[in-house]
């Protein structure tokens, strides 16, 4: 494949002939550019180089005996083997000039039948008897296949076909070349065969490319495959081509890079005749092969994660430019030769973020294929209009929230509200956190855990991954139901230690995150779930303002300014001081983060001052919250929250009121003075800010050594 200096050099001033005339504006008009691309940079131009399959044979380049060659001089008036000095029979090195010359096509899916063209590669490893035979095979096999002799048959040289053909009928012949095979190779080989045709008496031998009746029929046998695979007969007719949008020849059958027009897979094209499927689907013949040539670069865009492929191919906006034409190539060429762990939207953040102007008129095919059985495929989240800007924006709105603001850092007297760890990405800045997004790592993280191995068509890690990347939305209830699941399967795993609150900080700095990334990527139909889709308002370092400090210093206590400013800058649990049922769902929800915070806060007590190993956290696991019990469950920790009140102030301790006073009075508000049975907050809702509560508690402790009286 030509380097994109190479490419440019060879190109300059003449690619713009060869690119389409209309925008990208479909998946298959897109393959076709990547298939123009590609076709030039490894055949270029010319009638016949689409049909090409050049790549099919680079592992056999420049290794000894990888290039057999039969020699036949067709220009007396009887058929012969050459008689040069160099012989019927010539064994030789397959080098990169010899790969236009010799015009191979690949049939991919040939089992134990040929290639289109003439030029056929073996098997690994064959013996010299077996490569005799496919040596044959040049004569008796390929110009007696049906596409090939329509062809001997319209073509003015067609002679030459039927003379190849009459040679292979001549036992003592084809005798000779397999023996002259045999006596010349040097043991088990992989080789290309191929044929040099000599038709004039004072010509040269020529390569098959220099012979427009083989390379016909080559382009004939291939065509043959696009219209009769799945049990098509010959699904061709006059159509107008999905690419170039002219009437034409088409084919209804061809071969498609994505896996996505398959005849057996009747549920995306219900009603689909196979025969007739150039209606359905039809694409000119040229334009066909085109396409199928996209599948390296294609693949080069493309990674695997949740057992899905991931599909995200770049391509630029409007009528496709020589100047655009060629960054793409070089941006693919990079794809499909550089080996190394970045995902193909890493690799256009780096080819472009020096380019800042190029980067508006960039633009991503995006969706995710899962394989549900044999030959049938479901497709995620398809467009055409996926940008670069989705997941950086992201990653930087992310690496914002646990680096920059309160909710992460702590300041003042307390611990941040939320737990950190540098051993969690997720909950520390990191430079890894594109790669985190796109390769679906950062969805990993947070939802509930489940085997890739037995990945469903309804994973919701890939849709959420594939709208990132493609700026869809993601449903809060979606997100809430996962996380619930992880934190309570968690909750029950043995190999878990403890209550997972790292698991529940990196899921609430993702929420954070996905709502403050002015993407709007998050989205509900519930009105009373309409403030968690609002960002967050953590701007600074700490929660404690000036005035917060000035009242903490008069006498105040700096947990409950904590807690305050924690509730009142996240928009799902603030007063809004209206009645409506975002506020009233805030209201219920509050109540249930509340309650978290001091199950929390009493369970560390317990752990570090009663040397507790089963704690108020161990008592009310997050599945154990719903709206029938949240009462019961609250009348318990506040009582034991007294309990420990009393008990300490028995034992000397000095402080005011009751511990944990600043949660446990607006619990007796939220929760102890209502009927949370009449509530309509639903499950997932009501378990996971308990959960972010419980997490808050826990983490909720003084940064000096000493525990002041302010402060319980």
């Amino acid at each position: 494949m030509l380097s994109p200096e190479e490419f440019r050099d060879e190109y300059e001033g003449q690619l713009a002939e060869e690119l389409p005339d209309a925008p990208v504006s479909s998946l298959r008009k897109l393959q076709y550019l990547y298939g123009k691309l590609y076709t030039l940079g490894t055949t270029g131009g010319g009638q016949y180089a689409s049909y090409l399959t050049p790549a099919a044979a680079n592992d056999l380049l420049d290794t000894d005996e990888s290039l057999i060659v039969i020699r036949v001089d067709l220009s007396g008036d009887q058929p012969r083997l050459a008689e040069d000095e160099t012989g019927p029979v010539q064994v030789t090195r397959y080098t990169k000039d010899l790969i236009p010359k010799v015009a191979h096509c690949y049939y991919q899916n040939r089992g134990s039948g040929i290639d289109h063209s003439i030029s056929h590669k073996s098997g690994k490893n064959k013996s010299p008897e077996r490569l005799g035979e496919y040596a044959k095979h040049r004569f008796t096999r390929w110009p007696t296949e049906d596409a090939v002799q329509e062809i001997a048959e319209s073509h003015n040289d067609g002679w030459i076909i039927e003379t190849l053909a009459a040679i292979g009928s001549t036992e003592a012949v084809v005798d000779k070349i397999k023996e002259q095979v045999r006596r010349q190779v040097g043991g088990d080989r992989t080789a290309i065969l191929t044929v040099q045709i000599k038709t004039e008496s004072d010509g040269d031998y020529r390569w098959p490319a220099e012979v427009d009746v083989l390379m016909r029929g080559m382009r004939a046998q291939r065509l043959s495959k696009l219209v009769s695979k799945n049990n098509a007969s010959n699904s061709a007719g006059q159509a107008v081509d999905l690419i170039t949008e002219h009437r034409t020849q088409t084919v209804g059958t061809a071969q498609d890079p994505l896996n996505y027009f398959l005849g057996k897979q009747v549920e995306k094209f219900p009603g689909l005749d196979i025969e007739n499927a150039w209606r359905t689907h039809p694409l000119s013949e040229d334009g066909a092969l085109t396409v199928m040539n996209a599948e390296t670069f294609i693949e080069a865009c493309t990674y695997r994660t949740f057992g899905a492929k991931v599909y995200y191919l770049p391509y630029f906006f409007g009528r496709p430019t020589a100047e655009h034409a060629f960054e793409l190539y070089e941006m693919l060429y990079t794809a499909a030769t550089e080996d190394d762990d970045k995902t193909p939207v890493e690799e256009a953040y780096e080819y472009f973020k020096e380019m800042p102007d190029e980067e508006h008129a960039l633009r991503f095919y995006v969706s995710a294929v899962m394989p549900h059985q044999t030959s049938r495929y479901d497709v995620f989240g398809e467009t055409m209009n996926g940008r670069l800007h989705y997941p950086q924006e992201l990653a930087v709105e992310h690496n914002r929230i646990v680096s920059d603001t309160a909710a992460f850092n702590s300041g003042g007297d307390r611990t941040s509200p939320l737990p950190t760890t540098e051993s969690w990405d997720i909950l520390v800045h990191s430079g890894a956190r594109l790669h985190s997004i796109t390769s679906g790592w950062y969805f990993a993280q947070t939802f509930a855990d489940r085997d890739d191995d037995d990945a469903d068509a309804d994973d919701p890690r890939i849709e959420a991954l594939v709208n990132v990347l493609s700026g869809g939305t993601i449903a809060v209830e979606t997100l809430l139901a996962e996380y619930v699941d992880r934190i309570t399967s968690e909750e029950d795993d043995d190999n878990v230690e403890g209550f997972p609150s790292l698991r529940v900080a990196a899921q609430f700095a993702q929420l954070c995150a996905l709502a403050g990334s002015d993407l709007d990527l998050l989205t509900t139909a519930d009105a009373g779930k309409q403030s968690i889709t609002v960002p967050p308002t953590y701007e600074e370092h700490t929660m404690q303002s000036a005035e917060d400090i000035q009242v903490i210093a008069d006498g105040g206590n700096a947990a409950a300014v904590k807690l305050e400013s924690f509730i009142e800058d996240t928009p799902a649990l603030a007063r809004n001081g209206t009645e409506d049922a975002a506020t009233t769902r805030n209201d219920e929800r509050r109540g249930a983060f509340l309650l978290g915070a001091l199950v929390g806060a009493v369970g560390n007590y317990q752990e570090y001052y009663e040397d507790r190993s089963t704690t108020l956290v161990d008592q009310f696991p997050v599945k154990s919250i719903t709206t029938t019990r949240i009462k019961k469950v609250t009348q318990e920790a506040v009582g034991k929250t007294l309990t420990y009140t009393r008990q300490d102030k028995k034992q000397g301790a000095s402080f005011p009121g009751t511990k944990f006073a600043h949660i446990v009075d607006q619990l007796r508000e939220s929760i102890l003075e209502r009927d949370p049975d009449e509530w309509e907050i639903e499950t997932d809702d009501l378990r996971f800010y308990y959960a972010l509560g419980v997490t808050y508690g826990m983490n909720d402790r003084p940064t000096a050594d000493t525990q002041t009286a302010e402060e319980n």
